[in-house]
């Protein structure tokens, strides 16, 4: 997804790091534990777009208030939030190890919440505690491994973590086709989390802490017997001198920007060379969310009705392949992006979105304009369950489907036996729904029959194929590349909170924008807000594929522009010189 950063990492990487690992086992035990943070991150985001279906049957409070089901889908990113701010300051407090202990308790504790929860006010408090630790295991996990793994193997390493992200969203649509027809659902899928969740507490309960941590904290030889676990006898010492000059120079760093976090918040946008870097680091972050990529990760079986996929099941199943090619989508990220360059991926990804998501425009437009219509004949064979909305409209032989089902209608569509036939429109209840369903009719209430439905599904996986490998992870890359060493830190952490920021606006109105701007008009938006990305993208951000950080930094200071070559012949020591 969408969420928390990758590293890059060539094939030569990949390679050493297979050698590695089966010469030292251990260091795949390391990385292995600390990574199913990832994998619970990737499941608790993904997990509840299935769920939700589920609640909104469960809880008819939910189903009729839309607002409701924002707020149980959104209060998770809410919550990772303020679980990514407070995760640094735990990292550097007490270690990464009991960072990591400390979210999979918030795991668990959330997971077990939404299982038992009677009412849906506790849904939402188990997403809280739930985001709290997708924020901390976002933070986190990363950190450890890269920390506790060799440097020749730690860009593949950290690839494996956001692998299991995108595998964790995979497996939650995988669980939730699993448990429909189950006495539970939603509960099954919610609560399976904690089991995960368990197993890491207890793995990482026998292993160390990060020995870079260790270091800083004074505990050298804590340290070195790590150290000893994870490279070759012959390369401790090597890197022991290596580890202490890296900390030294980070702690030096730390001086000369202050330790409160606004006073390197203010030193960041004072500095020229930091602001421009910021401009680019922030600006492909927005855009990454705006593109309402989360729209589909959060709410694609809820999609998929609107496109008249009337079966829970059905739209569960074919919510797969959107995730299935998010994961896809990571690993050819992976290879192209050293190749091609991140601003050419990112500029061609966006291009495509901007296009898939006009065309997802159009067919929610002809699917809306080609709904059956409503047959007072067809409403009549249900007695006096006629829709109160539509027995009372001035013109009823003006309705159609979409006209029922619209939120102030508080009405179902029951179709014909012949499902493009004009249909009933009927009181929304769990009888009639059943009375429906008993003649071999289809019940709707969120989206019409429509012979457009299937392309909806198609450019719904097109739009995750040209977004996956772009901007799906290109951004992540950016921020870890164009910042200055000093603000390195504060630079990637306001890039972090402003793509979670976004991700939380989105995930919070697009029910609501669908509702007054209809499914056409809220996939039209988000093609505005793509085409706005781009430009920003095309003015803003340099390329910096192949780039050391002092060259990145150099061409920062100079001013990126699109329309000039963007070289500059200023050594590396006139940059740290400049920038100080």
């Amino acid at each position: 997804m969408v969420e928390g950063g990758i590293s890059k990492a060539d094939k030569t990487e990949f390679t050493e790091c297979w050698r590695s690992v089966w010469r030292t086992p251990y260091i795949m035990k390391l990385a292995f534990s600390a990574g199913i943070g990832g994998f619970l991150f990737g499941y608790d985001t993904g997990v509840i777009s299935g769920a939700l279906l589920y609640i909104r049957e469960d809880f008819k409070e939910v189903d009729r208030k839309t607002w409701l089901q924002e707020t149980i889908v959104s209060m998770a990113v809410a919550g990772a939030i303020f679980g990514a701010a407070t995760g640094g300051w735990l990292n550097d407090k007490f270690g990464r190890r009991l960072s990591i202990l400390i979210a999979d308790v918030l795991f668990f504790v959330g997971a077990l919440i939404m299982a038992l929860a009677p009412a849906p006010w506790l849904i939402i408090l188990g997403r809280i505690f739930v985001g709290l630790g997708v924020g901390m295991a976002s933070m986190t996990a990363p950190l450890y491994i890269s920390e506790a793994s060799p440097h020749k193997i730690r860009g593949a390493l950290v690839s494996m973590n956001g692998l299991l992200i995108t595998g964790g969203q995979f497996l939650s649509y995988l669980i939730n086709l699993a448990f429909t027809d189950v006495k539970g659902t939603w509960r099954w899928m919610l609560g399976v989390a904690g089991l995960p969740a368990i197993i890491q507490f207890l793995l990482m309960l026998a292993l160390p802490e990060s020995p870079r941590w260790l270091y800083r904290k004074g505990k050298v030889d804590e340290s070195r017997d790590i150290i000893s676990k994870i490279y070759p006898a012959e390369e401790v010492e090597n890197e022991m001198m290596a580890m202490k000059k890296s900390v030294e120079e980070e702690k030096e760093i730390e001086g000369s920007i202050g330790s409160s976090t606004f006073t390197q918040i203010k030193k960041a946008f004072g500095n020229t060379t930091c602001r421009r870097a910021l401009y680019a680091g922030i600006c492909v972050q927005v855009a990454q969310q705006f593109v309402g990529i989360n729209t589909v990760m959060y709410y694609s079986p809820t999609i998929m009705q609107f496109a008249g996929i009337a079966s829970n099941k059905t739209a569960v199943a074919l919510s797969l392949i959107t995730s299935g090619l998010n994961a896809i989508g990571s690993i050819v990220s992976m290879l192209f992006v050293d190749r091609y360059g991140r601003r050419r991926l990112m500029i061609i990804s966006m291009i495509g979105i901007i296009s898939c998501l006009i065309v997802l425009s159009v067919v929610f437009f002809q699917a809306s304009a080609h709904a059956p219509a409503i047959s007072g004949t067809e409403t009549a064979h249900f007695g006096n369950n006629t829709c109160t909305a539509y027995a009372n409209a001035p013109n009823p032989a003006s309705w159609n489907c979409m006209k029922c089902l619209a939120k102030e209608a508080e009405c179902g569509f029951c179709s014909n036996t012949n499902l493009y036939a004009p249909g009933a429109c009927i009181a929304k209840t769990d009888a009639l729904a059943g009375a429906c369903k008993a003649e071999n009719r289809v019940w709707y209430t969120k989206g019409c029959p429509s012979k457009f439905g299937f392309l909806a599904v198609v450019f719904l996986g097109l739009y995750i194929i040209v977004y996956s490998p772009g901007m799906g992870t290109v951004p992540w890359i950016v921020n870890s590349e164009i910042y200055p060493l000093r603000f390195r830190g504060v630079g990637g952490g306001l890039a972090a909170v402003s793509n979670w920021t976004s991700n939380l606006i989105v995930s919070l109105t697009f029910l609501t924008l669908t509702e007054h701007l209809g499914s056409s008009g809220t996939f039209l938006l988000f093609a505005g807000f793509s085409f706005l990305g781009l430009i920003a993208i095309f003015f803003l951000v340099p390329e910096t594929k192949g780039m050391q950080f002092e060259e990145v930094e150099k061409l920062l200071q100079k001013g990126y522009s699109p329309f000039r070559k963007n070289t500059s012949s200023t050594t590396t020591k006139e940059v740290s010189d400049h920038t100080k």
